[in-house]
């Protein structure tokens, strides 16, 4: 594949992101080529399983989502915006440790069409079923106590299996972000999430501005052993000042 076509692909992905459906013309307009090009992109998109053909255009092809909380259904959109600029952060990474929950799913979903030949621990069915897409990417579940909200395991024989890897990067949700740091509305799921923190060389948070100066039931990380935040708008006051007295770096994904 010609470098030029590459380009055009990864393009149409990200328009797909964030568009989830696009006719042929609307396509064709936003990357200045002919409806005859995107027709041919798509067909080639269509047969790697990356995109479902429509009548006179194309979705993005997600694995299904398991059902969640209704609290996990606001802010889709801005989740998606977090997910395209965290991928590119992790390029470098052979080893990663996701968390459960709709934001690092689709930081999941970014992986899965710009990293090959990694391994992804995870506890998370959502992810590893979104991994699923890239046969390059293995995929490790952790065992224990299932939890049906959140389509994943927790418990102590999760966190027992976690000290058996190290990672480069641990991506997480949170369901609260203080001033004293993130925090999830699960105790479970905190003491998971400070197990991915304690095996990986870096950790990243990914949360839409819904979260800023929310605190949720249990407390997994101070500020200071987080290392990037990446989230849809710039944080102000009292959180905004911890994150940069812990030099938090922050990226903001806005909507297009």
């Amino acid at each position: 594949m010609s470098r030029k076509k590459a380009a055009r692909h990864k393009s149409i992905i990200d328009e797909l992101t964030i568009h989830p459906s696009k006719r042929v013309s609307e396509l064709a307009s936003a990357l200045n080529v002919t409806t005859e090009t995107i027709r041919r992109d798509l067909e080639e998109l269509a047969q790697q399983k990356l995109i479902s053909r429509t009548y006179g255009g194309a979705l993005l092809r997600q694995a299904v989502e398991p059902v969640l909380n209704e609290r996990h259904k606001a802010n889709l959109a801005e989740r998606a915006a977090i997910g395209k600029k965290a991928a590119p952060l992790l390029k470098d990474a052979k080893v990663l440790m996701i968390g459960s929950g709709v934001t690092t799913v689709e930081v999941a979903k970014r992986i899965v069409y710009e990293m090959s030949n990694i391994t992804v621990i995870t506890h998370s069915f959502g992810v590893a079923r979104v991994l699923s897409f890239n046969p390059t990417i293995k995929v490790i579940m952790a065992p224990g106590v299932y939890h049906a909200e959140e389509s994943a395991t927790h418990g102590s024989v999760t966190c027992q299996f976690l000290t058996n890897y190290t990672a480069d990067w641990a991506i997480l949700g949170a369901s609260g972000l203080a001033p004293t740091g993130p925090s999830d509305a699960l105790v479970d799921a905190a003491d998971v999430y400070q197990q991915m923190i304690r095996q990986s060389t870096h950790n990243m948070i990914v949360a839409d501005h819904s979260k800023f100066d929310r605190m949720a039931t249990a407390r997994y990380a101070k500020w200071n052993e987080i290392d990037h935040l990446i989230t849809d708008q710039k944080p102000s006051g009292p959180l905004k000042k911890a994150l940069s007295s812990e030099q938090v770096q922050i990226t903001e994904a806005p909507l297009q």
